[in-house]
């Protein structure tokens, strides 16, 4: 790879570099505020479905923003949407430790505590969704199609590395002065770091257009036309349902894994905070080892990603439902993570391959909207919990066995990954397809 973006439009290591570590800065900061928030809720006094709402808000601005920041990348550039992101994480966190720091002091109700959690946690939702449209359409414009799934899945063992050391590190950072809001205000600080990272030594150069042009791709011809719903688009809509699917089980799971280790080992939420932080430790690895290790040891297209994902997923659900100790739920949860690994670069990958350069920005906005919509469902699981606790799992395992069935079953996802070798055929297959009837 070539020492500087603006060259030859290809993606630096360094670029790449810092683009992974704005991935970890959010993964991290989520991940491990997630860790201690089943202790949060129950020092606080919240119910613990209510801890899971807390995400509902904020998922819900992030499935609405993700496409509208992603517009706004093609038209601002890539890097003001990473830092504008970026700031909003930044913001979101010190909020929400200060309302944490009243809350667990118990200088407000516990209602007034839980609005002013949901208001914090909100603007992450709003403003934090800049930054991931914009670094999986720098990436993707920025690398070949043959090394699209590579780079993807790389990129998405940020988020594994972030889960690994957000849980790992939060903590540490639960001191005397500030508790349970010390991790959010650290977190915070990193976001700040990356801002200045991001400001000073990212490339911004808009290459997906010149070279296009250059290569007298007809996706040069596409960028004339209106914009198309992407959401109705058919060579995105099984991506997009696989997608959030498959988020929305991994984010059921990891919302209850909290409680289900305080009521397997009886203990004190504080006491129990470290094994949580083991647990999901163990299933950050095992995505790191599907997407660093496995997918390029074997080769894996996005269609075998989708497969071999859901399948294990939908297998290790079951083993962590009826898990007789700790040391099963952490095995189960480990395996059920290396079937997301597969998962997310499946289509996340897939759905960029399947579009010309021109819609890899508002690719990644619908992505990243299914994404983050995903969570709005996770308070009902934790409810499902309460009145039985294997539940959330059994459901996880039926959902991830039919999304198996999908994925051998539709054409799309059976041939995800299968197009074109070269940019200008993948444009051409696409200017041909959307001419045969794709969504306005």
């Amino acid at each position: 790879m070539s020492a500087d973006d603006t060259r030859d439009g290809r993606l630096s290591r360094r670029s790449f570099a810092i683009i992974f570590c704005v991935s970890i800065a959010t993964a991290l900061g989520n991940t491990g505020m997630q860790s201690v928030l089943p202790a949060i809720g129950r020092q606080i006094g919240f119910p613990d479905f209510s801890v899971s709402a807390i995400f509902s808000l904020s998922a819900l601005l992030w499935a609405f923003a993700s496409p509208i920041w992603a517009v706004q990348s093609d038209r601002r550039g890539r890097k003001p949407l990473m830092v504008l992101g970026l700031a909003g994480f930044m913001v979101s966190m010190i909020c929400c430790g200060f309302v944490v720091g009243a809350g667990v002091r118990h200088l407000a109700a516990p209602l007034a505590i839980f609005v002013l959690f949901l208001l914090s946690r909100a603007l992450f939702g709003l403003f934090g969704s800049a930054s991931n449209p914009a670094t999986q359409a720098y990436v993707a414009e920025r690398t070949e199609r043959e090394e699209r799934t590579t780079a993807m899945a790389s990129l998405a063992g940020a988020f594994g590395l972030g889960t690994i050391i957000g849980p790992a590190i939060a903590p540490a950072f639960v001191l005397p002065v500030v508790g349970l809001a010390g991790p959010m205000f650290a977190f915070a600080v990193i976001a700040a770091i990356m801002i200045i990272v991001v400001l000073r030594w990212l490339p911004e150069a808009r290459v997906a257009e010149s070279l296009a042009e250059a290569r007298g791709s007809p996706a040069a011809k596409v960028r004339g036309t209106p914009s198309r719903s992407l959401i109705r688009d058919p060579r995105l809509t099984p991506f997009l349902i696989y997608g959030f699917l498959v988020a929305t089980a991994q984010t059921a799971q990891g919302q209850v894994l909290g409680f289900l280790i305080i009521d397997k080992l009886k203990l004190p939420p504080l006491q129990a905070q470290g094994y949580t932080a083991v647990a999901m430790m163990a299933g950050a690895i095992a995505g790191l080892l599907a997407q660093w290790g496995l997918i390029r040891m074997f080769r894996m297209t996005p269609r075998d990603l989708l497969r071999w994902g859901a399948g294990l997923a939908a297998v290790a659900n079951l083993l962590v439902a009826y898990a007789p100790n700790y040391s099963t739920v952490v095995l189960g949860y480990a395996l059920s993570s290396l079937g997301y690994g597969f998962c997310r670069p499946g289509f996340t990958a897939g759905s960029s391959l399947a579009v010309g350069q021109s819609e890899q920005a508002r690719t990644a906005g619908a992505i990243a909207a299914v994404n983050g919509v995903n969570v709005i469902l996770a308070p009902l699981f934790v409810l499902v919990y309460g009145l039985w606790r294997p539940a959330p799992f059994v459901i996880n395992a039926v959902v991830l066995a039919a999304l198996l069935i999908y994925a051998l079953a539709n054409g799309v996802l059976a041939s995800a990954g299968d197009d074109p070798a070269t940019e200008d055929d993948a444009a051409q297959s696409s200017l041909e397809r959307s001419q045969e009837g794709v969504s306005v």
